[in-house]
């Protein structure tokens, strides 16, 4: 499968990088061809333009500013997101590169008739999310609804193929997690990339 793994954390040192670092080796070593977006080392710009808003719309001239990007988004079968949680959330480069990068017409259809938007990457049938979140479980799920979750596996998911499976993968407690803990986590990382299928 062809997939894309867009990376965003701004520490080379962080566990955010084992973590992406065993999704890249898993996923090559199985077979599956793979893209990396690391957003920080490409120092992307998650800033919206006056500019950029204003052509926001404009079929075409809207994909010019992010055009490497959508080439990659129309290149792969499968995305991969590596993030951690801030404020409930993805990092503030993630959320703009969504935002920049996501434009109507290359990504999905406008509302007309009543009619919701409507997917446009129809090739990508999954999306997956691995992440990292300083609160526990039932306080991010249960209490705050999952907000980066639903953004990613629910917002974007209908942008992408009607059957487009996801996967979401968390380390809670990240602050208070041991080594072993780590260790643990990577494991299953590995085991779930080494477990997609074509």
């Amino acid at each position: 499968m062809k997939l894309l793994v867009v990376y965003c954390h701004p520490c080379s040192e962080s566990f955010g990088a084992s973590i992406r670092d065993t999704a890249l080796q898993t996923l090559k070593r199985v077979g599956h061809e793979v893209r990396l977006i690391d957003l920080y080392a490409l120092n992307f710009d998650p800033v919206m333009s006056a500019d950029e808003r204003r052509g926001y719309h404009e079929r075409g001239s809207n994909e010019a500013p992010v055009a490497e990007h959508l080439a990659h988004l129309r290149w792969c079968e499968g995305l991969i997101f590596i993030y951690p949680t801030w404020w409930y959330g993805p990092p503030a480069m993630l959320k703009g590169w969504l935002e920049r990068v996501w434009v109507p017409h290359a990504t999905f259809t406008m509302p007309e008739n009543g009619k919701a938007i409507g997917p446009v990457l129809t090739q990508i049938r999954l999306l997956a999310v691995i992440s990292t979140l300083g609160s526990p479980w039932w306080w991010w799920t249960l209490f705050m609804k999952a907000p980066g979750r639903n953004i990613l596996l629910r917002g974007l998911r209908a942008l992408c193929a009607p059957r487009c499976r996801t996967l979401w993968l968390a380390l809670h407690r990240l602050d208070e997690a041991s080594e072993t803990q780590r260790r643990q986590f990577l494991a299953k990382v590995e085991k779930k990339m080494a477990a997609l299928k074509n």
